[in-house]
């Protein structure tokens, strides 16, 4: 079993005397009524890491600690700001497989070993508020760390954390800051003491020195779209962990990164060799695919469960809702168990590492190292172009499903005419982001519309299962009805939103 918190914390300098006359007098802080005494703990942590270093090398950090209250296995994961998410797994002598597997994303399969060993004397401080509630922790560390790699020199110093508790106000965090810097006590610059360890005890050295920096012209094409496509192999891999536990939005954030990915391969064809780049294509092609089932199930059943929710009881005739939730829970079971076989399939681990390799080494083509106005225009008006194709296509077919297939690659179209504008906003600026928010809500009517063409299958399949087990299908037929007037709206409203992106004023901008 695992537990995950949130842990919002700051950490500061502080000098190795053992009086504590320097801190501050925190009560002065509005909200803080009493700063309450907690006691000494001895807590003895063994990190474990690749030996390359890959999880500190993505702000990540696996230890097995004992002594303190939490005493076990903890794996910290980044979050935005001050915080990070810890899951926690009980206390034994071999890294747990559900930490191991939350980590796979960036150790890449690599075996985890003792990295550095800290040991720690804690004095912890409890900040209260005048009703009794803790509202933060304030721990003094001596500290003492010594390499588990390579025989190295141990490093000690001396360090101080404020940690909220988790229904604290951030707020709080900064009065405390403010408070301690009027005193000379500043943040350390570290961003933990896994990361001090390895710099103090000279560990660090072992990680591999980054080649690209050597290939890269600075303020080239490479450059903007190298460092779009790391945020996204960054985000892939910090969304891994959400997936694999099910969080909401992961699989949607996670199989939009996958298209990403793929579109800007694609259109910046002319930076990175394509030899290398689509294979890689395909298989985020295939890491899509098998997480769209599950998330497509989850747009289709809220769809579907508003629609029978909005509708008056007087029309929901039979067992529609049971028979709507035995449908979803085969199907997501289905779609889920899909979702985890990929990522722990070999096939997985080899995209990943076919990530790591092309973001550290990449294979830049000739026009890469050229500026970035010229050659990133070329690729947004050449997926522009070809949007422009797929829209006047549908538009002159007639209602139905050739219509609808038509529009659906429309949609693949926008979306790709789009995403290879956002490499090119910093370079480019308003003129790309403009067209990429025009063609976003060309893509957000094509879309709405596939929904309905996805919905009206569905329903006709509930429908016929219905109709086999002797229940009414008049409910089915009037949602099938609906999703049809829905479809109809949004062709309609299509020639609009196509109109207001391809104004030649915007790709006039673009071009000069």
């Amino acid at each position: 079993m695992t537990h995950t918190k949130r842990e919002t914390e700051r950490k500061y300098e502080a000098p190795p005397a053992n009086d504590t006359s320097w801190l501050p007098d925190l009560t002065s802080v509005d909200g803080i009524a009493s700063v309450v005494g907690k006691g000494l703990d001895e807590l003895d942590a063994v990190y474990y890491d690749t030996d390359d270093l890959r999880l500190v090398g993505a702000s990540a950090t696996l230890r097995r600690r004992t002594g303190g209250a939490d005493a076990g296995w903890h794996l910290k994961l980044p979050m935005s700001g001050d915080s990070r998410e810890e899951v926690q797994a009980p206390l034994s002598d071999t890294v747990p497989d559900a930490l191991r597997a939350l980590a796979l994303s960036r150790t890449r399969g690599v075996e985890l070993r003792p990295v550095v060993r800290i040991r720690s004397t804690r004095s912890t401080r409890r900040l209260v508020d005048s009703e009794g509630a803790v509202l933060a922790e304030l721990s003094l560390d001596k500290v003492r760390a010594e390499s588990l790699l390579a025989t190295t020199t141990p490093a000690s110093w001396t360090e101080m954390e404020v940690e909220l508790t988790e229904d604290a106000d951030p707020l709080l965090l900064d009065l405390v800051d403010k408070a301690l810097r009027e005193k000379g006590i500043d943040r350390v610059s570290s961003p933990s003491k896994l990361s001090r360890a390895l710099e103090e005890t000279g560990t660090g050295a072992s990680r591999l020195p980054d080649a690209r920096a050597e290939i890269v012209v600075p303020g080239s094409t490479a450059e903007e779209v190298l460092r779009y496509v790391d945020g996204q192999v960054h985000a892939l891999v910090d969304l891994d962990p959400a997936v694999r536990r099910g969080l909401p939005d992961s699989v949607h954030r996670m199989r939009v990164t996958c298209r990403r990915l793929r579109s800007t391969l694609r259109s910046y064809r002319a930076v990175l060799e394509r030899e290398v780049t689509d294979p890689i294509r395909e298989e985020l092609k295939w890491l899509g695919g098998e997480l769209g089932a599950e998330r497509d199930q989850e747009v289709l059943m809220e769809r579907l469960g508003v629609r029978i929710g909005a509708s008056p009881p007087e029309l929901v005739l039979g067992p529609v809702e049971a028979r709507l939730q035995v449908w979803n829970v085969s199907c997501t079971s289905e779609a889920r168990q899909r979702t985890l076989d990929a990522l722990v399939s070999p096939r997985y681990l080899v995209l990943l590492n076919s990530l790591a390799t092309l973001t550290q080494q990449p294979p830049l083509r000739r026009k890469a190292a050229r500026k970035p106005e010229k050659v990133m225009v070329k690729a947004i008006l050449k997926e522009y172009d070809q949007l422009a194709g797929r829209v006047a296509h549908a538009l002159e077919l007639s209602p139905g499903s050739e219509r609808d297939a038509a529009l659906r690659q429309a949609r693949k179209a926008a979306k790709k005419a789009r995403y290879a504008t956002e490499p090119a906003r910093a370079s480019l600026g308003k003129p790309a982001k403009r067209l990429g928010k025009r063609v976003k809500a060309v893509q957000k009517v094509l879309g709405n519309h596939q929904d309905t063409v996805v919905a009206r299958d569905a329903l006709r399949h509930l429908a016929l299962a219905a109709q086999a087990a002797g229940e009414p299908g008049f409910t089915w037929g009037l949602l099938y009805g609906q999703e049809q007037a829905v479809a109809e709206g949004r062709e309609r409203e299509l020639p609009t939103a196509w109109a207001d992106a391809s104004t030649s004023g915007l790709r006039k901008a673009l071009v000069h």
